[in-house]
């Protein structure tokens, strides 16, 4: 048992420092391509931001998290999935999420940064979503949360690329964890819980856009 802890534990710290590695390459190229494309952008900004503000509009007139109905099913482990389709539009407009934080639906077209990212103020559902979409973890707190359960949270995100973090006062439980289609409660920084919920969801198989930046966003 001990040993396959072990194994799981150099495979995580394996897979995180492939993420820091390949995170790093995409900023290089970022810097690269923005530098090259510049010209064409400032060039292109009469015409093409005209098309891309009202494109945006129409598509956040009737912004939603989902095509239909769905719900929430809680699984043995505790982690509550979304049954229904989500939508991945995106939209300039403030959007209508069926859950508080959202676990997915229309979204802005900037992502928070979510590169280890800890925010300590409230920012919004519709960056963070795109944040989900990347694969990105959010850890979410109110009020109700102990000061201790917040650091220890806060410093576990600063070392886990994929991951960001702020506060979201109307959420029904002091600490939840947010993944795109996926959500659970835990009871602090202390809770195994976590562990497994980063484990399983960070840059995981609901991933929509997996290996997609999580820098290069929007640092609130």
């Amino acid at each position: 048992m001990a040993s396959a802890k072990k194994s799981s534990s150099a495979e995580r710290k394996t897979r995180i420092e492939e993420m820091r590695r390949a995170e790093r390459a995409r900023e290089r190229r970022n810097r690269i391509l923005t530098i090259t494309a510049s010209a064409v952008i400032v060039a292109c900004l009469g015409v093409g931001g005209v098309v891309l503000v009202q494109s945006q509009s129409d598509s956040g007139t009737t912004a939603s998290d989902s095509k239909g109905p769905g719900k929430f099913v809680t699984g043995k482990d505790g982690v509550r999935t979304w049954e229904g389709e989500l939508t991945r539009n995106h939209v300039a407009k403030s959007v209508n999420y069926q859950s508080e934080p959202p676990v997915g639906g229309d979204h802005n077209q900037v992502w928070m940064n979510c590169n280890g990212d800890v925010y300590t103020k409230a920012i919004k559902n519709e960056n963070a979503v795109h944040s989900l979409e990347h694969g990105a973890v959010w850890v979410t707190y109110n009020s109700k949360a102990k000061k201790a359960d917040v650091d220890a949270l806060a410093a576990k995100v600063k070392k886990t690329p994929y991951t960001l973090m702020s506060p979201v006062e109307d959420q029904k439980d002091p600490v939840m964890l947010t993944a795109w289609g996926h959500q659970r409660t835990v009871t602090g920084a202390s809770d195994p819980n976590v562990d497994k919920f980063f484990e399983k969801f960070v840059q995981g198989e609901q991933t929509p856009e997996p290996g997609a930046a999580c820098t290069n966003g929007l640092p609130q």
